[in-house]
């Protein structure tokens, strides 16, 4: 059996992170959670014994977003400038499953999870206002708990 490669997310998603101005940075990642929300989806769909799992992980993704848009104004005048790197950077993070079973991307999965727990905490770091860094100690809780998930389930999968 080979050794899984895992990606650092951070470094594979920097040229398009790059683009976007720093003050719009969370807002251009909460955009990427929904995107994780989205193939959380997808792999609900292709794995419907564990739907319930994954499901709560893509619910997850989505309240991530949802805090760090709440958390962080967006000045309309840099909306473009936070959606014109998405497809590119949605399309990175695709990529870095391809050619993997579902497991093993669920695996990867939460290895991702875990980094962006550091992301929001790195992002932190930056912050002074409380509710925004309670907002961020939330975004990474979320992320950990969907690693967590994804890490029992796994256990349980017995390959074929």
């Amino acid at each position: 059996m080979s050794q899984l490669e895992i990606p650092r997310f951070g470094a594979l998603l920097a040229p398009f992170i790059s683009q976007v101005p720093h003050e719009a940075m969370p807002r251009f990642l909460a955009l990427l959670e929904r995107g994780a929300a989205d193939r959380y989806r997808e792999w609900a769909t292709m794995l419907p014994d564990n739907a319930e799992v994954l499901m709560s992980c893509a619910a997850s993704e989505d309240a991530i977003a949802d805090l760090v848009e709440a958390a962080f104004t967006l000045d309309p005048s840099l909306r473009d400038a936070v959606t014109a790197p998405l497809p590119g950077a949605v399309a990175a993070y695709r990529d870095a499953f391809g050619g993997l079973d579902v497991w093993d991307q669920l695996r990867v999965q939460a290895n991702a999870e875990r980094q962006g727990a550091q992301a929001w905490r790195n992002i932190a770091k930056q912050i002074d206002e409380p509710s925004v860094l309670s907002a961020l100690a939330r975004c990474s809780a979320l992320e950990e708990a969907s690693a967590d998930r994804l890490d029992e389930l796994i256990a349980t999968h017995t390959p074929r």
